[in-house]
């Protein structure tokens, strides 16, 4: 057996690679301790614009003054030189890209193998689960959570995450038990529980009591409005979100680093549906450093 006295070079760097990215990932929740809490754009918001001039979108979320954006499952299906080239955008843009959004077929065999590779060019920290697939029964929910958990193992020692991404269905009972519930305990803390608002408010959950059951581990939250009226399609701050609750929840027990806006549609175009939404939650917030 080696000594750990004296590591293997791939040793040495997987432990260089992980404290490294522990080291980054300290440096941004004490940047945002008494300081603006990044806010981004799941960019599932203008995916239409995206699909259609993916430079130019890019561009537009910069100018109207987002932090950070959130890349959906096509981005899978780039090659290493394109994550370099839009990496090299995002520079320039000033704009972060903290994690992305992925079918549950990629965490693992050689689908994790490329995201982890895209998600370091990128600058990512966490690589989400944003769909489960079909599953129908409390033991196939626990097998998520143990696919989560292996994957993890394998991005830690490449200095990123797993995260799960909630929808309506995680909320909703199966054997008695609630999916995300079966998700958080079977999981190791370390795997991010991205908290949907939106569906969580339509199936008739607090957000606010979600994220004080789980203290360090909402560390994104996508900022998805609901009314009863208007469904999905309200915008920020027009819905039934207790967004000064949640907010305060999130940043006193959520452990959170940064928030993503996300619209699923409304009655305005995407740019200026992302748009309002940003001037929407800055107003909130009375453009404090919180």
């Amino acid at each position: 057996m080696k000594s750990m006295l004296n590591p293997s070079r791939r040793e040495f760097a997987a432990v260089l690679t992980s404290a490294t990215a522990a080291l980054a990932t300290a440096n941004l929740r004490a940047a945002n301790k008494g300081s603006r809490i990044p806010v981004g754009l799941e960019l599932y918001s203008v995916r239409d614009e995206l699909a259609k001039d993916p430079t130019g979108t890019l561009e537009r979320v910069a100018q109207m003054g987002y932090d950070c954006v959130e890349f959906f499952s096509p981005y899978h299906s780039w090659t290493t030189d394109h994550a370099k080239e839009v990496r090299e955008q995002l520079d320039k843009l000033k704009l972060h890209c903290y994690s992305t959004h992925n079918s549950h077929e990629v965490f693992s065999g050689d689908g994790l193998t490329k995201a982890i590779e895209l998600n370091k060019i990128l600058g990512s920290r966490y690589i989400v689960m944003a769909s489960a697939g079909k599953t129908e029964t409390a033991d196939q929910w626990k097998k998520i959570a143990e696919t989560l958990n292996q994957a993890n193992k394998q991005m830690a020692s490449e200095g990123l995450h797993a995260g799960y991404h909630n929808h309506a269905a995680e909320w909703k009972p199966v054997d008695g038990q609630k999916p995300l519930e079966i998700i958080a305990a079977n999981t190791d803390k370390s795997v991010m529980l991205q908290l949907d608002v939106g569906t969580c408010l339509e199936t008739g959950n607090d957000p606010v009591a979600w994220i004080e059951r789980n203290p360090g581990r909402i560390k994104s939250l996508h900022l998805k409005e609901w009314s009863p009226e208007g469904g999905y399609k309200v915008l920020f701050g027009e819905g039934k979100a207790p967004w000064k609750k949640i907010f305060a929840a999130a940043e006193k027990k959520g452990g959170v680093e940064y928030y993503l806006i996300e619209q699923e549609g409304s009655r305005f175009p995407e740019f200026e549906t992302a748009e309002r939404c940003l001037v929407a939650y800055k107003d909130l917030r009375g453009n404090k450093k919180s």
